[in-house]
């Protein structure tokens, strides 16, 4: 008897679950704000957004919870992903589509001011010959290798009056972040044979510094982000070790470049900056520290409150306060929202999190980097459906993503 009862309360929850599940995937409808954007043409960027402008006096520094000119006028990181040299075929992407200084041009016009460019420590150990159709629309690049190319994207876009942040993405060159241990933070020595593409910290810094020398003349290229999404072995990975690792190799870039800002992620796949407010992390040249947490729909997994995309706004803003947002609100330091997205046809949990995440970025001005411009995967050559460009990667996707995000931008 009691074994029937507890399978038929088991059963009555699992299909509680179901439905819940099944609830935040079905399609959302788009609002009569988002149907009216997607039928109007982009505005013009704004020059002056731009560090290209005149106005603007660099290097960059931070000032409390702000990235700040040398005249202390705030530079609002309004930053797209551009991935691809992080993954199998180590160079970014789209360049077999469009010359670079296209791809840069379309970046500028939909108003982002800057990019993150990740890259792999096995791009830089193996520094591959690139087959000449992965550059058949840059004919120039056929020829180099991947580092050569990687420095030449980068600097079509500072070109174009683009700010640059370098991204140390992954170890191996894969997408970015599955279960694999060698892959959850900067070392993994400690591992032995385990892994395919094996680095020691300090080989993980001396990558850094093979990356960076390319661009120390380059002012447009502004800092570095030390490491994607640090977990550690199954979520192990404490705020001290990695904070202590970050000043390392921040200290070893400075010395290179001391004008670079130097961003630092939380642990929990960028997910938890708590540590940060009593061990913050410390350099040799002030004001160069800038914090970075990623807050994606299944961000919170795990939580007696669940995912992102089934809270409430009070508690989804609780949770922000509480893994980063106390550091701007208290105006401590600033944290930059490296990456978010989702996708161009969502279902109800994924708006669900996306209104409430841009609704809390727009209510503190935050800075963000969404996740990501590219139209397809690199090594399938699959879907993005988080793009904001189509295949030709000149066509701007306009839908409810770019509007909230002008928003932010403009706000």
């Amino acid at each position: 008897m009691y074994l029937l009862l507890a399978a038929i309360l088991l059963g009555g929850f699992l299909h509680y679950l179901w439905k819940a599940e099944a609830a935040l995937s079905k399609p959302w409808t788009p609002d009569a704000a988002s149907q009216y954007f997607s039928k109007r043409p982009l505005p013009p960027p704004i020059d002056e957004a731009f560090l290209s402008a005149n106005s603007w006096k660099l290097p960059l520094r931070t000032k409390g919870r702000d990235v700040v000119d040398q005249k202390g006028r705030r530079f609002k990181l309004s930053s797209v992903n551009w991935y691809g040299a992080s993954d199998e075929l180590f160079i970014p992407g789209g360049l077999d589509v469009k010359h670079r200084s296209e791809i840069a041009r379309t970046i500028r016009s939909l108003g982002f001011n800057s990019v993150r460019m990740p890259y792999s420590d096995e791009m830089v150990i193996s520094n591959p010959r690139i087959l000449p159709h992965l550059v058949a629309a840059n004919p120039d690049l056929v020829g180099l290798q991947a580092l050569d190319i990687f420095e030449a994207v980068v600097d079509a876009l500072t070109e174009q009056g683009i700010a640059v942040i370098i991204n140390n993405h992954i170890t191996s060159a894969t997408w970015c972040c599955g279960a694999d241990p060698c892959d959850a933070g900067w070392a993994n020595d400690h591992l032995g044979p385990l892994c395919r593409v094996r680095q020691t910290e300090d080989e993980w810094i001396a990558h850094w510094v093979t990356v960076m020398e390319r661009f120390i003349d380059n002012p447009l290229v502004i800092g570095a982000d030390l490491r994607n999404e640090v977990r550690g072995v199954w979520g192990t990975m404490t705020w001290d070790r990695w904070a202590t690792a970050a000043e390392r190799a921040g200290n070893a870039l400075l010395k290179l470049n001391p004008e670079w800002l130097i961003i630092v992620g939380g642990t929990e796949s960028g997910n938890d900056l708590t540590g940060a407010g009593q061990r913050p992390v410390r350099l040799d040249v002030e004001n160069r520290v800038v914090y970075s947490a990623h807050v994606y729909s299944w961000s919170g997994w795990g939580s007696m409150e669940g995912r992102y995309a089934k809270r409430s706004y009070p508690s989804f803003v609780k949770a922000m306060r509480h893994n980063w947002a106390y550091l701007v609100e208290g105006n401590l330091a600033p944290v930059w929202i490296g990456e978010f997205g989702a996708p161009n046809e969502p279902g109800e949990g994924d708006i669900h999190y996306w209104q409430n995440l841009l609704r809390y970025l727009k209510a503190i001005d935050a800075d963000f980097g969404y996740w990501a411009i590219n139209p397809r995967k690199p090594k399938e050559n699959e879907k993005e459906s988080y793009s904001l460009v189509e295949d030709d990667w000149s066509t701007p996707v306009l839908d409810y993503r770019m509007k909230d995000m002008m928003e932010l931008m403009r706000a």
